[in-house]
């Protein structure tokens, strides 16, 4: 792919107001992507109680909604990368918005049925969108300025990310929670508990309706400034060569950690709502303790600017290993305590998970030089540990209970805290 000046750009030696004016707004849009795909995404920390609910789930059925979801991540990153490719990104990610309202729109037919996998349909393709616009548009924000700022720009467009999933799960929550803890199904007779399935459906329905009238409304808006970036796209070459970059041991390290943080960082927040509702952590309602999802995203919104600092002082692995191992100590912490002290232990990892994807990132694919675009595709591909740690937590949860289930992302935290300390020195050449 390469990439041209902007629509209007003046060549070397005479730089215009309109090209910088629209390099302005091309920033605005990849930021508005970033807040968008964060919060959807975060919206499963409480859509899962809300299933769970509706559909007497257990907690690994419950956890399916988070596997159906990361799974796109794992059979969409290379094709989406290769459709950059081929029609640019400007394009790609049209389309990858428009994938995220049928998406929306299929929460329609999913409430009709009544039926749980049409519910992980609709997730799943609503999530295939979400992996196309996460494919363009960290490298778009990047080539939107100097080469020099691009890592400024891309930690900027990260915090919107968090600005969204920290803004979405509360009002999720009052919008999508606010009945669990009115009605006891238990003493619901058969037509009453179906109409209410029906009716608690509608409100999920409503939520994603009002989210796929803003996504066609915002792809419409890329649409019409599509040709604002110069682009000359081509025909990629196979998009299986990135897996010969696995056979570097850092990068594979590296690939797999991607895959655990992910995996705990997944768990944990699907796990916030149910954890805080038990009698021995906060005793909260479902919609209360919902409200204390955004605390954990949150944290990590207030981590990376925190992290930005630390990482210019200190080495990055050793960082890193910090991080895990603060994360595995705040897990054992509250599962072995009770009361406020369990509950806010879990929501403070937050805070220590807000450095570790660029951190592991960045020493995954350090010295991969012109590979590093194929790197990138492949790390986007470990995502998929979204769809399958949430799970096996959820099994551990039905099996051992919250507390014990809890051990799974610890030991995730740990193998991440062994690559910290693994990749703490540059990597040597030669």
């Amino acid at each position: 792919m390469q990439i041209g000046h902007p629509a209007g750009t003046a060549q070397p030696g005479g730089a215009t107001t309109h090209a910088n004016t629209q390099v302005a707004s091309l920033r605005v849009f990849v930021f508005a992507l970033f807040f968008t795909f964060g919060g959807i995404t975060s919206l499963n920390d409480v859509i899962i109680p809300k299933l769970k609910d509706l559909f007497t789930l257990s907690y690994a059925q419950a956890m399916l909604v988070q596997s159906a979801f990361f799974a796109a991540y794992f059979i969409v990153s290379l094709p989406a990368a290769a459709i950059v490719q081929r029609i640019g990104y400007m394009r790609t990610a049209v389309v990858g918005l428009l994938t995220m309202t049928a998406g929306c729109l299929l929460f329609i037919p999913a409430s009709s049925s009544g039926m749980f996998i049409t519910f992980l349909l609709a997730l799943f393709v609503l999530a295939a969108g979400i992996t196309i616009v996460q494919v363009v548009a960290n490298p778009l924000i990047s080539m939107l300025g100097a080469p020099a700022t691009a890592s400024s720009r891309l930690t900027f467009a990260q915090a919107f990310n968090s600005l969204g999933t920290t803004v979405f799960p509360y009002v999720g929550a009052i919008l999508i929670l606010g009945s669990l803890a009115h009605v006891d199904q238990a003493i619901l007779s058969a037509d009453a508990l179906a109409a209410y399935r029906a009716a608690e459906s509608q409100v999920v329905v409503h939520t994603y309706l009002a989210l796929a009238v803003a996504l066609a409304v915002v792809a419409l808006l890329v649409w019409t400034n599509r040709n604002k970036l110069v682009e000359h796209p081509h025909p990629a070459g196979s998009m299986w060569s990135a897996f010969d970059l696995l056979k570097q041991p850092r990068f594979a390290f590296g690939t797999l950690c991607i895959f655990l943080y992910v995996g705990a960082e997944v768990a944990v927040g699907s796990l916030i709502v149910n954890y805080l509702m038990q009698h021995d952590v906060l005793g909260l309602g479902a919609e209360a303790a919902g409200k204390h999802v955004p605390l954990y995203w949150g944290g990590a919104m207030v981590g990376r600017f925190l992290g930005a600092y630390v990482l210019r002082i200190c080495a990055p692995g050793k960082v890193l290993a910090g991080a895990g191992a603060t994360a595995a100590l705040l897990l054992l912490v509250s599962a072995t305590t009770q009361g406020a002290t369990s509950g806010w232990a879990l929501l403070a990892i937050g805070l220590v998970n807000s450095i570790m994807f660029p951190t592991i990132f960045t020493l995954a694919s350090e010295g991969l030089g012109e590979r590093a675009a194929e790197g990138s595709g492949l790390i986007c591909v470990a995502i998929v540990g979204g769809a399958i740690v949430p799970l096996i937590t959820g099994y551990a949860a039905d099996a051992a209970g919250l507390r014990l289930a809890l051990a799974v992302p610890a030991l995730c935290y740990l193998l991440i805290l062994v690559f910290g300390w693994y990749a703490r020195r540059p990597l040597q050449h030669g």
